[in-house]
């Protein structure tokens, strides 16, 4: 899949927590802010792929003002998060793609009406993607971001950590991860295992790093 533009729209902070957790298991970049800072995110942001807004007070009203600036700048769909007590006289805009969430709706659910928009009939391709805390692996396009940030990480880090992760709770030996990871043709020595081990647990950060664990005389292993 593509990497996509989101803007997220919100004033309520459960809202925005919720769709932080969301949006960073996607493969997209997120600009955030209130109500009052959504025409600036639009011109910072132009052509985005999707708004994620969240419609407080007279929702038909506030709707009807965030599809015409989308129609006005090009943006490509839009997420209503609506509260019950505004269900009775909602209705979505019809010049834009859209779909909506019920404030309180699960995690799983945000997540699937996104991706929906965003990758429309390549839903399952999400399998793509790892979530580890707060660590998104994109098997696609060997990104790996923490906490929505990219990691800078050289291509024999990023498939060292990649394999470990795929492979959760087994311990593989510096021999064979060289095979599996470096390939039946390199000749170097297996300390190498070592370097980028230790490379890729300071990129990590602490608490992640603690996931990737020394079994001594053994090996190493990706902990569940």
């Amino acid at each position: 899949m593509q990497s996509k533009q989101v803007i997220f729209v919100a004033d309520s902070l459960d809202n925005a927590h919720k769709f932080q957790a969301v949006l960073s298991a996607l493969d997209v970049d997120v600009a955030a802010g209130s109500s009052v800072q959504f025409k600036r995110l639009l011109e910072q942001h132009p052509s985005c792929d999707l708004v994620v807004y969240e419609a407080r007070g007279d929702a038909m009203q506030n709707i009807s003002r965030v599809e015409a600036a989308l129609l006005e700048d090009g943006c490509g769909a839009l997420l209503v998060i609506v509260n019950d007590d505004q269900l009775a006289e909602f209705r979505l805009p019809v010049q834009v793609k859209s779909d909506f969430v019920v404030h309180g709706s699960s995690a799983d659910e945000c997540s699937a009406r996104i991706r929906q928009l965003l990758w429309p009939g390549n839903e399952s391709s999400t399998s793509d993607y790892i979530a580890v805390d707060a660590m998104t692996i994109n098997l696609a396009t060997y990104q790996v971001k923490i906490a929505g940030e990219p990691l800078d990480l050289t291509y024999l880090e990023y498939a060292l950590l990649a394999f470990l992760v795929t492979h959760p709770g087994r311990t593989y030996s510096r021999d064979a991860l060289l095979r599996r990871v470096w390939g039946f043709d390199y000749y170097g020595g297996s300390r190498t295992v070592d370097v980028h081990v230790r490379r890729v647990r300071a990129k990590l950060g602490p608490e992640l790093a603690q996931r990737l664990e020394t079994v001594r005389g053994v090996g190493y292993l990706w902990s569940m």
